[in-house]
């Protein structure tokens, strides 16, 4: 099987192209840094210059391809506020790239969650519909915070815990969401082409435990080795009011955080199991995956 990989330079996509090679498959990575491609190219990778908000560039990345990964997000990329437009953009092109090249499947990681009131969460939605709609039969993973030490949400938690002797406690520390570790994710994406019943589907993935934000700050602190930190309630702290709390203390990037913590006030747990069940994945309990990701960080 040939697979192309977009974002293969990116927390889920470098890690999913390694994963796909070692099962024997032949990978293509789409990339639009010229530096980054010589990276990969060194390391053995099949490379097509290209950005998926240039159509043109797209050209011939397709070529002998039976599956397309599409992991691309435009937080951080543009400027504050357009990344919804810039990710309907890159996701009309890159479907119409897709089915003109007569790639078979195209899947796609989007994010958990109904009715969400958040743009990053909704421009995700939207994006699979795009996708499904404009291109090739789609396979629509959907996750919650995805742990791992590039993820984002993860270094988060942990400069919270490990910089602050207690915490404001805006209400959105109380929302659930059922985080998945980073190899159980991979593992999901590769396998999908080996499971031909989920093409065409939504497939909803998670750990074994459903949590609230306040708790993964708790369990963080337990992986961590250190007293769990003491919540101050604060329930009029508003989520661009907590990005900026964020952005104080800890390193994630002010235009990544602020769409991240729009985002906490929306459930994002697994609502129909059903497509998970036909992979052969157990997912691994949070606490296993944070000293994981701690242990590689």
């Amino acid at each position: 099987m040939r697979a192309l990989v977009t974002g293969a330079t990116g927390f889920v996509g470098a890690r999913l192209a390694a994963e796909l090679r070692r099962r024997g498959h032949d990978v293509r990575c789409l990339v639009r840094n010229a530096g980054r491609a010589a990276q990969l190219s060194d390391r053995g990778f099949e490379v097509h210059f290209g950005d998926v908000l240039d159509a043109d560039s797209l050209g011939g990345a397709g070529a002998d391809v039976d599956i397309a990964y599409y992991l691309i997000h435009a937080m951080g990329r543009g400027t504050e506020g357009d990344f919804e437009q810039i990710e309907h953009d890159a996701a009309s092109n890159f479907a119409a790239f897709a089915a003109r090249e007569g790639i078979a499947r195209v899947v796609y990681l989007g994010g958990l969650g109904d009715r969400p009131r958040s743009k990053h969460l909704r421009s995700r939605h939207r994006t699979a519909e795009i996708l499904r709609s404009q291109g090739p039969p789609l396979t629509y993973f959907r996750a919650g915070m995805i742990v791992g030490s590039e993820s984002d949400s993860f270094r988060t938690l942990r400069y919270l815990v490990e910089r602050l002797p207690a915490m404001i406690a805006p209400s959105w520390l109380a929302t659930d969401t059922q985080p998945i570790g980073v190899e159980d994710t991979i593992a999901y994406l590769a396998e999908a082409a080996a499971v031909p019943e989920s093409e065409g589907r939504e497939i909803q993935i998670g750990g074994p435990e459903v949590l609230s934000y306040g708790d993964m700050l708790d369990v963080m602190a337990d992986a961590l080795g250190i007293r769990r930190r003491p919540r101050l309630p604060v329930p009029f702290l508003t989520p661009w009011l907590s990005s900026l709390w964020i952005g104080l203390v800890t390193p994630v990037d002010a235009a990544v955080a602020r769409p991240l913590v729009e985002g906490l006030s929306t459930e994002t747990i697994v609502t129909d199991p059903s497509g998970a069940a036909l992979f052969a994945v157990e997912p691994t309990p949070f606490l296993s995956t944070l000293r994981s990701a701690l242990g590689s960080s």
